[in-house]
C-alpha cells in the first residue's frame, strides 16, 4: 500500500499524477461548504433574518407619523440603511469568523499544507457571501412588510441590489482583513461596533440631511453610508446618475485597496 500523501517527500511529491492532488479548487469548495455548514449550526441564519425586522420596528413605528408630516413615505425612505444595517451585520460576522481562524491558530495549519495562501480567505469569502444574500432577502422582506416596494423598474431595482451587494463583499473583505490583524474576537467587535454606530446613526438613512445641525451636515452629507444611500435611492427612483454614483465607486474603490493592504501587512506579520 503507498504511503499517505502527507509523508510523501519533495520529490516523490512531484511525481505524484496530477489527477491525484486536491485542486484549489477542491480545497475552496470544501472550506465554504463546511463554513456554510457552521453559519447554520451557530444560528447566524437566524441574527441575518432577526437584525433587518429589529432594525425596521425600532425606527419606523416611532418615526413614521413624524416624517409624514415633513411628506416622506418613510418605508420607502428607510428601505437602503435597512440593507446596508444588514451588510454591515454580515461584516461583523465575518471579522470575528477571520479572529476566530486566526485566533484558534486555524490559519497556521493551512499554511503548512500544499494549498495557496488566497484559499482560505475566499473560502471565508464565499461564507460571507452567502450569508450577505440571507441578509439581502430577509431585509427585503422587513422592508416590504413597512411599505417599500420597488419604484425604479427592472433596471434600477436591479441597480440598487448590486450596489448593495459589491458593498457587502467589499466591507466583508475589509472586516475580514480587520479580524486578521486584531487577533481576538473581542478586539474585532471592539474595533468595528463604534465606527459602524456612528456612520449609521450620522447618516441620510434615518433622516434627511436637513434635520441635522448646519455644522455637521458636511460630514453627513458625504460619508460612506450617505452616499452608499443615495445610490441606492436613486436606483430605487429610476433617477440615478453618474453624478449621484461616482462618489460610492471612490468610496469602493478605496475599501477595496485598504482590504488588500491589511491583507498583505497580515500575511507579511505572520511570515515575519
Amino acid at each position: 500500500m503507498s504511503a499517505p500523501r502527507a509523508e510523501l517527500s519533495p520529490s516523490l511529491q512531484d511525481q505524484v499524477p496530477s489527477e491525484a492532488r486536491i485542486r484549489p479548487i477542491q480545497q475552496w469548495w470544501a472550506l465554504s461548504g463546511r463554513g456554510a455548514v457552521k453559519v447554520f449550526r451557530n444560528g447566524e441564519f437566524i441574527f441575518a433574518f432577526v437584525s433587518p425586522v429589529f432594525l425596521a420596528v425600532c425606527f419606523y413605528l416611532p418615526l413614521s407619523s413624524l416624517m409624514n408630516v415633513y411628506g416622506l413615505n418613510y418605508g420607502q425612505f428607510l428601505m437602503p440603511i435597512i440593507v446596508l444595517q444588514s451588510v454591515g451585520f454580515v461584516a461583523s460576522s465575518a471579522a470575528m469568523r477571520s479572529a476566530f481562524w486566526e485566533t484558534m491558530g486555524i490559519n497556521n495549519r493551512f499554511r503548512v499544507l500544499p494549498m495557496p495562501g488566497t484559499v482560505p480567505m475566499l473560502a471565508r469569502l464565499t461564507t460571507n457571501g452567502l450569508l450577505l444574500l440571507v441578509s439581502l432577502l430577509c431585509a427585503t422582506a422587513a422592508c416590504l412588510v413597512i411599505g417599500w416596494r420597488p419604484m425604479g423598474g427592472v433596471a434600477g431595482t436591479v441597480t440598487m441590489y448590486a450596489v448593495a451587494l459589491v458593498v457587502g463583499l467589499l466591507i466583508a473583505l475589509l472586516a475580514d482583513g480587520i479580524g486578521l490583524i486584531a487577533g481576538s474576537p473581542q478586539a474585532t467587535s471592539q474595533a468595528l461596533m463604534l465606527p459602524t454606530l456612528i456612520l449609521g446613526m450620522m447618516s441620510t438613512g434615518f433622516v434627511p440631511v436637513s434635520q441635522f445641525p448646519e455644522w455637521i451636515q458636511p460630514f453627513v452629507r458625504n460619508q460612506p453610508i450617505s452616499q452608499f444611500v443615495n445610490v441606492m435611492r436613486a436606483s430605487d427612483a429610476g433617477a440615478l446618475t453618474i453624478e449621484i454614483l461616482t462618489p460610492t465607486l471612490w468610496w469602493c474603490v478605496g475599501m477595496f485597496v485598504t482590504a488588500v493592504l491589511l491583507l498583505q501587512f497580515w500575511s507579511r506579520k505572520v511570515r515575519g
